[in-house]
């Protein structure tokens, strides 16, 4: 029994289906981006996992930053205020934007993120996610590319997080409740 075990409840999606999803995804953003100037924009910390991989999957020249905010904190559950802790070093103006995060789930971050860009005047932007809660949606938004979609549990691999540690696991897990509940 190694010592990752003691966290994990059970693989959601293991290394080969995240592979898949990952190139599907990149496939289907080359198809539509093809001829296009695209801007990849990374929220830090837990997209740089994914980002890292999706760049690879896509079949043309890209630029990219990456941006930190903040809305959890240490805790479990989103603050509802989004705060920018890194913005991006670049005009948007004749870019087309894709917003890259881990996942999507109150919708809060994103949605304040994408109208930051927005105002900002870019071609176009998207978000693309690479895991999907819809049923925790507090806003109205839609990713426009989701690499899968899962159920409301928490989560940690692949880039996502519990309290700045599991990042590292090259699975997505579903976190041990007795981890996080007292």
């Amino acid at each position: 029994m190694n010592d990752l075990s003691r966290y994990c409840e059970r693989v959601l999606l293991n290394k080969q289906e995240i592979a898949d999803m990952v190139k599907r995804l990149g496939a289907q953003i080359t198809k539509d981006y093809e001829g296009k100037k695209l801007f990849l924009i990374c929220v830090l910390k837990g997209g740089f996992v994914f980002m890292s991989d999706l760049v690879r999957a896509i079949d043309l020249p890209v630029d990219m930053d990456f941006i930190a905010v903040s809305s959890y904190g240490s805790s479990t559950k989103t603050s509802g205020v989004v705060r920018l802790l890194k913005d991006i070093d670049k005009p948007l103006n004749d870019k087309h934007v894709l917003i890259v995060e881990d996942i999507m789930d109150s919708g809060l971050t994103l949605k304040y993120i994408k109208a930051m860009f927005e105002n900002r005047s870019p071609l176009s932007v998207k978000v693309c996610t690479a895991f999907d809660k819809p049923e925790r949606r507090r806003v109205d938004i839609t990713p426009d590319y989701v690499g899968a979609v899962i159920p409301d549990e928490y989560v940690v691999g692949y880039g996502l997080d519990y309290d700045g540690i599991l990042r590292n696991l090259p699975e997505l897990c579903v976190l041990k409740r007795s981890v996080y509940e007292d």
